[in-house]
């Protein structure tokens, strides 16, 4: 039986291998084709900033990844064929998998070429006998001996790329990460710990550390403070929320009840208690019917939005305005979530709304030719050979510059008013919001 997986797992490596080769293939041809096309929507692009936009968007859909892990393996298909042909052939023959080649991959991606040739040479006979997390202290030491520049060099740069993600995980819940300079990371984890510690004090407060840092971490960055336990409310408020009367706030009130806007649909049986459909959260999907009720009858700095058949929204302009009316853009917002291009999770409320056949065509502002495209791919639309049309249902088919098709589903199914509720304004109509592009 071990023997069988590590036959398969051969056939993995040499796979990941020519992988690398047919990928840097790619992208040497399309940095020697002109893949730009004339637009209306500004300068044409380069044939070197088209050519890698091209190449990034046909990867990430053939293989159904994100942009930035498409990016990643043009990177390191570049460096496996030309910067560390002898990692290649080790993968190739199997004697190192795809994470080994990774990590001198990370870790010579800035050293000068002696450097990576050092590397490659000390470390790649210690690679087919270690583990990836030993081969990458064996690298990370060797690589401190051998780079140019000092750490402080180094650090200064790497502050330039910190930044903040979200990653939706399962039954209601989501990851938040931050990449942070180390000082920043250990000081507020110290102060998280602290506040758990002057929390665990306070009568009749049952929850873990763990559980006290993270609500501490919410709290602190919602509204600027953070609670301690409640305590039972007496018999004259029972009933009342215990929100309203019991929970006592410690700490500097930074900000307190400034909320971001968060957009939550609720299908209407659901919020009349009639259902336990569960309501959507934007950015992240579905939630249960009872927090999709708290938010909706709470929280005052949310939008609400309930879904109905014969909703009174403008979803048609026609041909009498280029600019997207506001109720027409919450519409269009719930039902895209996101950026419609293929495997793009850029949220839809920082996108522009895009006509999918041009308004210079003869394209109409209404909801069955209007997409959520985020800026970046809505430059892709304009200046490269990519292109869309509508297939119905709110659906969109995509076209990209090889000859694949992508057909996009929106993320929210809505059934448009009845003709007879649609109203149609005039261009004399003022229009108080920038059009999209």
């Amino acid at each position: 039986m071990m023997d069988a997986v590590k036959m398969f797992e051969g056939f993995s490596r040499w796979a990941a291998a020519c992988r690398a080769e047919a990928i840097d293939r790619a992208r040497l041809w399309t940095e020697s084709a002109d893949l730009s096309v004339p637009s209306t929507g500004g300068p044409r692009w380069s044939a070197k900033v088209a050519g890698h936009r091209v190449l990034v968007t046909e990867l990430a859909c053939a293989l159904r990844v994100s942009e930035r892990a498409a990016e990643n393996l043009i990177a390191e298909s570049q460096a496996l064929v030309h910067d560390l042909p002898a990692t290649r052939k080790a993968l190739q023959d199997g004697r190192i998998g795809y994470r080994h080649a990774q990590v001198l991959i990370d870790h010579t991606a800035t050293l000068p070429p002696a450097g990576v040739v050092a590397v490659e040479e000390a470390v790649l006979p210690q690679a087919e006998s270690l583990t990836v997390p030993k081969l990458d202290r064996a690298t990370r030491d060797l690589r401190e001996r051998l780079h140019p520049e000092s750490i402080q060099e180094r650090h200064t740069k790497s502050v330039a790329d910190r930044h903040v993600e979200t990653c939706p995980a399962k039954d209601g819940m989501a990851w938040l990460n931050a990449f942070l300079p180390a000082p920043e990371v250990t000081g507020i984890t110290n102060r998280l710990r602290d506040i758990a510690e002057q929390l665990k004090g306070e009568p009749g407060e049952e929850r873990t550390r763990t559980q006290l840092m993270a609500d501490a971490f919410t709290d602190l960055l919602l509204d600027g403070t953070t609670t301690a336990a409640a305590t039972a409310p007496d018999e004259s408020t029972a009933g009342e929320a215990a929100e309203d009367t019991s929970i006592r706030r410690i700490d500097a009130p930074i900000g307190v009840g400034i909320r971001p806007r968060v957009l939550v649909t609720v299908p209407v049986l659901t919020l009349l208690g009639r259902s336990e459909e569960p309501g959507t959260l934007e950015g992240y999907g579905p939630i249960d019917a009872d927090t999709a009720r708290r938010i909706a009858a709470r929280a005052r700095s949310f939008t609400r939005i309930l879904t109905h058949p014969e909703t009174g929204a403008v979803l048609s302009v026609g041909r009498d305005r280029y600019a997207v009316p506001k109720d027409l853009r919450t519409w269009l917002r719930v039902r895209d979530e996101t950026c419609r291009f293929p495997g793009c999770n850029r949220s839809a409320a920082r996108a522009d709304v895009d006509h999918v056949t041009d308004w210079q065509y003869g394209g109409g502002t209404y909801y069955g030719n209007l997409v959520h495209l985020c800026r970046s791919h809505h430059r892709v639309k304009h200046h490269t050979a990519w292109s869309s049309t509508s297939a119905g249902g709110g659906r969109v088919r995509w076209l990209s510059p090889s000859g694949h098709e992508y057909e996009i589903e929106p993320a929210t199914h809505i059934r448009p008013p009845k003709r007879k509720r649609l109203q149609v304004q005039g261009s004399a109509t003022p229009i108080p919001d920038d059009p999209p592009f």
